[in-house]
């Protein structure tokens, strides 16, 4: 065991930020020194980079205490630890974050006035690490806050992509990307651990052998043997001295010659595997048409979990414990299916590395894994040919096979002559090519279940994996979707936090619950004034962006209206546009009409490969370019695609909303994480009932929610008789006109050929019912226009969305996964 830091020593270097801010000379004379000793520059010559690194050198100074002692905390006192596993993380600012959780905007702010520097300006210096697709990456981030803010153990592992996920530019209104070089500048958040690096097996044969106690053992030979190495980043909390930690791998090749190869002049040839060993950390998820591409994300995978089990059961057995107390000391969650291999590499550590039985191991193994499935969608629900699997992990497959055996036969125990429950439950699927059911392997190897929302828990159990909870209902749990007040109000929106704590006092910022005070200030004429005015003012920031990002001026006085996701058919920004070629059309036919100004700003990003997805973002941009330029319709109408989104950007997007959409048809949308960051600053939501909607809508009521659509009970019924979009085509004039407008070649300089796919996809497929919601989208769009017309009532509803939001928050998610699945106690 580590020595400990001597209290005397440790309390010297620490400064308790939580209850006294730092001279604002020592922040000074600490960033001067950082900027003259790591940066070798004085403020006077430093670039605006330079200048933000040494400024993220001094936070993390002021951080390292604290961090060190956490991690003494921890180990000392033997505590049970909560770890995620998950293949992406979407980070944000850590700079801002810190400033905001350690109380030390104000004094930096202040601090940096003697050099003549602006904090935001450094701030906006930092390149945001792009390790992560959209919202369920960002849940983990969200509540590594949480779990630091209520002193809650905690580790978090997943890749150290030198290249994130893309960055987007848009060419002629279409998607180009460019590769995202967040590490070019380096990254002072992070510290490399060379020395606990592992080594990570890959390919080859496994052979069978007895021990020296006559016992049956396998031995993996790889082809290949990869070095782990650990970069570790601090997770702050608010006002808390905890400070988690986030461990990232990378790969490196094991460099191994002898002196006589290198005397010869063989250098290259010793270094040769560098590139493609460096590879496999490279790029976040490639695109995986080809099958080299697939097995490199199968790599990405199993580098990450065994690298982490390796790196866990060292520290466990450095502890003194052994390893039949494991589960005693984490609960793994493995946040999305991609992790889920992580059951047979720890079932492999057990058995052939460190000789338990096969009862004992599996015992462990499935006290330490729970399961977090963060999706409704088939083709997320991850599988791998036997082949693939077998070529790459031998001995994994070996161990499924074996867990797949022992599942089956309890099976065919309880459900004597039930072949087809057999099929289902079988960790292979063979109804054509063999795969590996990654989802059914996460369900048999963890002790607890659940979805990211208290919907998609009840889906799961009914529509994805029914035969799972039939055979083990205990496993399910039902934990609600939320999201850190401190990240999505706090940091994005400093005015609104302001005036709610000038009203409420500032405890809502750890206990969210406490914002339902707010509903007694409703009556305050002032109070609804200064919402109003913080809104407008956003508002403005937000059209100043947009004019000097995008060329285009927009009306602040007009309902800003966002839809900020990932492009993809099924979450249906394509109803959005048609919808706004309706009200177009109106406005045409009828220019002297009373209109209320709108603004549609669309942010999101689609697959380098998703034909579909590039051909809605042209739409978008082709939509917009005609609309945007028609002086008919002058600032009545505007359509905005902002490019390039990310956490950071997005901060700046949603206290502008005055309305956010959802448009995932019943049964598709999963989670809650969208759809609570612009509710967070007051938007109002239109969506459809279902789901995450379905739990905020009965949360701020129902007077509250724009609500269209038909529910999934109604689509159900609606495909059962025969679902043909050709009649809604046929029997909706403003439908028929929109989409007319766009096969003619109306919106693309009368080139008929350019969004036939999507329009044929449309009137022959219409897989997510586009068409059947249209009209009561309409209906609810002019619901919305009506409403805003009275800025009292509006002003009041967005009021209580803020107000009734307490049950929302990651810090609530947190302790319901602590008291209901982790069983973790604060330190």
């Amino acid at each position: 065991m580590s020595p400990l830091i001597p209290d005397s020593i440790f309390n010297s270097l620490m400064a308790d930020y939580s209850e006294t801010a730092p001279a604002l000379e020592d922040l000074q004379r600490e960033f001067t020194t950082n900027l003259l000793y790591l940066q070798g520059q004085l403020p006077t010559t430093a670039t605006p980079q330079e200048l933000y690194q040494a400024l993220a050198y001094t936070i993390r100074q002021f951080l390292m205490p604290s961090w060190v002692k956490t991690t003494q905390n921890y180990s000392q006192n033997k505590v049970k630890q909560i770890c995620y596993f998950s293949t992406e993380y979407t980070l944000g600012s850590h700079l801002a974050n810190h400033l905001v959780n350690c109380n030390l905007w104000e004094p930096f702010q202040e601090s940096l006035k003697a050099f003549n520097l602006n904090l935001q300006d450094l701030i906006d210096q930092e390149i945001e690490p792009s390790l992560g697709y959209g919202n369920v990456a960002q849940l983990p981030i969200d509540e590594l806050d949480s779990l630091s803010t209520l002193n809650l153990p905690a580790i978090a592992y997943g890749i150290r992509y030198e290249f994130g996920s893309f960055d987007q530019e848009i060419y002629h209104g279409w998607q180009v990307e460019k590769i995202d070089k967040w590490l070019r500048y380096g990254n002072p958040w992070e510290i490399a651990r060379p020395e606990a690096t592992v080594n990570v097996q890959l390919g080859g044969y496994t052979e069978a052998y007895y021990d020296q106690k006559e016992r049956y053992r396998v031995r993996w030979i790889p082809q290949r043997c990869i070095k782990g190495v650990p970069y570790h980043t601090p997770i702050s909390g608010y006002q808390s001295h905890t400070v988690n930690t986030l461990i990232l791998w990378k790969a490196e090749p094991i460099v191994s010659y002898n002196s006589q190869d290198f005397n010869i002049g063989d250098y290259y040839g010793i270094v040769q595997g560098k590139p493609f060993v460096e590879l496999l950390t490279k790029v976040l998820y490639p695109h995986d048409e080809k099958i080299q591409q697939k097995q490199l994300r199968l790599e990405q995978q199993f580098f990450f979990v065994s690298c982490s089990l390796q790196d866990m059961i060292r520290n466990h057995l450095a502890t003194g414990e052994n390893l039949e107390t494991f589960h005693q000391h984490y609960s793994i969650q493995l946040h999305d299916t991609a992790s889920a291999i992580a059951i047979a590499e720890l079932m492999r550590l057990f058995v052939d590395e460190y000789s338990l039985e096969w009862e004992k191991s599996w015992s462990i193994t499935r006290q330490t894994f729970t399961y977090l499935n963060p999706t409704l969608l088939p083709e997320a629900q991850e599988k791998w040919s036997v082949g693939l699997l077998g070529s790459l992990l031998p001995r994994h497959l070996e161990i499924i096979y074996e867990i797949n055996n022992r599942l089956l036969i309890g099976v065919r125990s309880q459900y004597p002559g039930d072949f087809n429950k057999l099929s289902r439950l079988s960790l292979i699927d063979e109804t054509g090519e063999r795969y590996v059911r990654m989802t059914h392997l996460a369900c048999i190897g963890s002790y607890a279940i659940n979805g990211i929302s208290l919907w998609q828990t009840e889906r799961l159990k009914q529509s994805i994996i029914p035969d799972f909870y039939e055979l083990t209902p205990e496993k399910f749990r039902a934990i609600s979707s939320g999201i850190t007040p401190r990240r999505w109000l706090v940091l994005a929106n400093p005015p609104l936090a302001e005036l709610i704590t000038y009203k409420i006092g500032n405890s809502w910022i750890k206990n969210f619950g406490d914002l339902h005070r707010l509903e007694s200030e409703l009556d305050q004429v002032e109070f609804r004034l200064a919402w109003r005015n913080i809104k407008q003012e956003n508002k403005r920031k937000l059209a100043d962006y947009i004019q000097q990002n995008c060329g285009i001026t927009v009306n602040t006085d007009s309902i800003f209206d966002i839809l900020i996701e990932r492009i993809q058919e099924y979450k249906r920004q394509h109803l959005n546009i048609l919808k706004i070629i309706t009200l177009y059309n109106r406005i045409r036919k009828h220019p002297d009409g009373d209109y209320v100004p709108q603004t549609f700003i669309f942010a999101g990003k689609t697959a380098p490969g998703y034909v579909m997805g590039k051909l809605m973002i042209k739409l978008i941009h082709a939509v917009g370019q005609v609309i945007n330029s028609d002086p008919i319709i002058g600032d009545r109408l505007k359509v905005v695609f902002i490019p390039n989104v990310n956490q950071t950007l997005s901060q700046h997007i949603y206290p502008a909303a005055d309305v956010s959409e959802h448009l995932a048809m019943a049964g598709k949308k999963a989670g809650g994480i969208a759809i609570l960051k612009p509710a967070f600053n007051g938007a109002l939501t239109l969506g459809i009932v279902d789901g995450a909607s379905e739990e905020l809508r009965n949360a701020i009521g129902a007077e509250n929610f724009f609500n269209f659509g038909l529910s999934l009970a109604e689509i159900e019924v609606l495909k059962a008789k025969g679902y043909n979009p050709w009649s809604y085509y046929y029997a909706n004039e403003s439908l028929r006109e929109s989409i007319d407008q766009i096969a003619s070649g109306y919106f693309s300089q009368g080139d008929p050929n350019l969004f036939k796919t999507l329009i044929d996809a449309l009137l022959y497929h219409d897989e997510y019912m586009v068409f059947a919601d249209y009209q009561s989208y309409i209906d609810c769009q002019d619901k919305i226009s009506q409403t805003y017309r009275d800025w009292e009532t509006w002003t009041r509803m967005s009021i209580l969305n803020v107000a009734r939001l307490g049950r929302f928050s990651s810090d609530g998610l947190v302790q319901a996964y602590c008291q209901n699945v982790w069983n973790i106690n604060p330190v």
